[in-house]
């Protein structure tokens, strides 16, 4: 590492209770793994964390809770950077890379509020998310839903619940049960009804690429199933040039060495998706990815992108260009 190893390692986060708690899981294993090693935890402030009044969709800016950490990181401010995998893009700044990737917690979607289930939500009922990818998979199954954009960490947005008169919310699994609060789940999607995000339920170590004592520390976090399932899934992703602003949906598995990758692909309507499933050696993890984006392109996917471009620039947010 870069620092001087007497002081330790510094690892930096952003400062929500969820990533406290991530951080705070991968300093504890650290320190298991290296008796007598000092960690300290660093909380900085994102991007994300500033801009709260618009949809992320609308502020057109990728990396937007991880930009300032992986600058830190750069910087040689801090040894080893810990995100929620879901925030990090599938493109990394020149000289950082992932040293871990954690053992994954649940990644379902679930619902906060009265319905049990997807169909005891009722008619024309108001769904607090601010996620294009929750927004066009529930509107594909339910289009009667009032979709209403709202943002802020998960007290946040339960609290909002009855503050905008909402019959519920979607929250991902992992960071609800991260932070003890699993009495407040009605119900757990199924992956039928709501593939999650990219990389959902899986903490990341980001580290420099020259930091060779950084990346041997991180190799205890890793968890080799949870590796592949994300590399196929951010694979995926990055061929189909996905993001906040793209509604894509993905959930990888491997069961004795067999990988299997489903995902979404959908109009910001809903009206308009692909759903694909690919098989393979958890080994062509990569290629796996690749394979089925572009088979998810090449059937109507592409015409679904184009529609979403369009609505963007349209949007001002330039993501595209």
């Amino acid at each position: 590492m870069s620092t001087d190893r007497a002081r330790g390692v510094v690892i930096g986060t952003r400062g929500s209770e969820l990533a406290m708690f991530q951080a705070r899981q991968v300093a504890w294993t650290l320190q298991r793994n290296n008796i007598g090693l000092s960690v300290r935890i660093r909380k900085i402030t994102t991007s994300g964390d500033k801009i709260l009044d618009s949809p992320l969709a609308r502020i057109g800016d990728k990396g937007l809770f991880v930009k300032e950490i992986e600058a830190a990181l750069l910087a040689g401010e801090i040894d080893l950077a810990v995100h929620s995998a879901k925030d990090l893009p599938t493109v990394l700044p020149s000289g950082l890379v992932v040293g871990a990737f954690g053992r994954r917690e649940d990644p379902r979607d679930v619902f906060i509020g009265g319905a049990r289930s997807l169909r005891g939500i009722p008619a024309g009922g108001k769904v607090g998310t601010s996620s294009l990818r929750r927004r066009s998979q529930l509107l594909s199954l339910r289009p009667d839903l009032d979709i209403v954009d709202i943002r802020g960490n998960v007290d946040t947005r339960i609290r909002k619940i009855e503050e905008q008169g909402l019959d519920g919310t979607i929250l991902a699994a992992a960071g609800v049960k991260r932070l003890e609060k699993e009495g407040q789940i009605a119900f757990h999607f199924s992956f039928e009804e709501l593939l999650p995000a990219v990389g959902q339920g899986v903490i990341a170590i980001e580290v420099r690429s020259d930091d060779t004592p950084a990346g041997q520390l991180t190799r205890a976090f890793n968890d080799e199933d949870s590796a592949a399932c994300v590399r196929t899934e951010r694979a995926l992703m990055r061929w189909l040039e996905g993001g906040c602003q793209v509604p894509i949906g993905a959930h990888a598995q491997v069961d004795g060495g067999r990988l299997t990758l489903r995902a979404f692909l959908g109009s910001l309507d809903g009206a308009s998706a692909v759903r694909d499933f690919i098989e393979g050696s958890a080994r062509d993890a990569g290629q796996l990815g690749e394979a089925l984006a572009e088979r998810m392109h090449a059937n109507g996917g592409a015409e679904i992108l184009a529609a979403v471009r369009e609505a963007n620039e349209g949007d001002g947010t330039g993501y595209w260009t």
